[in-house]
């Protein structure tokens, strides 16, 4: 975890007196209200639910889940409990099928659990210090990444971001927003071109909110304002986040990142991913190795639970889609940014010390 970081931490996530404490993101920006709960299925609706979104951040979400799902497990011979904690992990595991860093972290927690020689009473302690330690270590790698990516953005500048890639999305800093926020902490001036991001309006509901905390100046508009913004206004760069990147650099991120992609080419403006190196999947080649989750029609008829269109419709619902990486000008990740060709590049990062 750093020492300093350049904003204040958002409480996204934490561990509190034997509980899971996290901000209900399906409450704001209108409404401040925390999750407080030790049943591991609470964790794993709120996941599902989008209360707490964002790869890192549902990473997180799923190590503390596990935690919870092994605290309720009473068997004391630890091959028993192993047998039914592995269940629950898997069953954590996938509450969400496209955002990799769940997977991750699960699988962390799974490990630790079948490579533990001692008792039941120490693995669980051993659990939570993990589960501590990869929330530690997403601040320390958000941090990181914020200040590689903050170089890339000059002073007197616009930006342009969709989605929420903030505090909000990983343990308290962000990726692409965060990268965002340092630059203003740095005391560069510039301005944030947000878009909304339908159809669940994470942009309009979260990046509000966490741009309006920081003090950083933002304008909001909706998704298909992005080319006549491009065109009118002199855009510096487009900071995007991931869900889950392929070894070859293609990236799967918010339903509408690959049409930003699309018109950043057009008008000859820096597009760039910003996510840690847990968010990259060197076990896929491409993109089209990636689960690409469907969510209820729901989300696409309704705000906030308010029908606006008839019933009875077809309705089209990826909740991703995946931008291709050579339209990606540079992954920024903890490790500095990553060029293209990716497969090199992403390999080198990983390399690295």
């Amino acid at each position: 975890m750093p020492s300093k970081t350049l904003v204040d931490i958002t409480p996204t996530i934490v561990w509190q007196n034997g509980q899971v404490k996290l901000i209900d993101q399906t409450k704001l920006p209108l409404e401040e209200e925390y999750i407080i709960t030790d049943d591991y299925r609470v964790v794993c609706d709120a996941i599902y639910r989008l209360a707490i979104r964002g790869a890192p951040a549902i990473g997180v979400a799923g190590a503390y889940a596990c935690v919870l799902a092994a605290n309720e497990i009473q068997a004391t011979e630890l091959n028993d409990f192993i047998k039914q904690y592995l269940l629950k992990a898997d069953e954590i595991g996938s509450t969400r099928p496209t955002a990799v860093n769940l997977m991750w972290a699960v699988k962390q927690m799974k490990e630790k659990a079948t490579s533990f020689s001692g008792n039941v009473a120490d693995l669980k302690i051993a659990l939570l210090d993990l589960a501590n330690e990869i929330r530690d270590d997403d601040l320390e790698r958000c941090h990181n990444l914020g200040l590689h990516g903050a170089s890339l953005i000059p002073d007197n500048s616009n930006v342009m971001t969709i989605c929420n890639t903030g505090g909000l999305a990983t343990s308290g800093i962000g990726t692409a927003l965060g990268v965002i926020q340092y630059a203003h902490a740095q005391g560069k001036d510039l301005k944030v071109h947000v878009c909304e991001t339908r159809p669940l309006l994470q942009g309009s509901r979260l990046n509000t909110w966490e741009l309006k905390r920081t003090k950083t100046p933002f304008t909001l508009m909706t998704d298909s304002m992005a080319a006549r913004t491009m065109q009118k206004i002199d855009i510096a760069g487009i900071f995007v986040g991931a869900d889950r990147i392929a070894s070859n650099g293609d990236t799967a991120n918010k339903i509408g990142t690959y049409s930003l992609a699309v018109l950043a080419k057009h008008h000859d403006v820096p597009f760039y991913v910003a996510a840690p190196l847990s968010t990259v999947d060197y076990e896929i080649e491409s993109g089209a190795d990636i689960p690409v989750e469907e969510r209820s029609p729901e989300e696409v008829t309704r705000i906030k639970g308010v029908q606006f269109t008839i019933e009875d419709i077809d309705v089209t619902t990826p909740a991703f889609d995946v931008t291709p990486a050579e339209l990606i000008h540079g992954i920024i990740t903890e490790k500095g940014v990553a060029r293209y060709p990716y497969k090199e590049s992403l390999e080198e990062q990983r390399n690295a010390d």
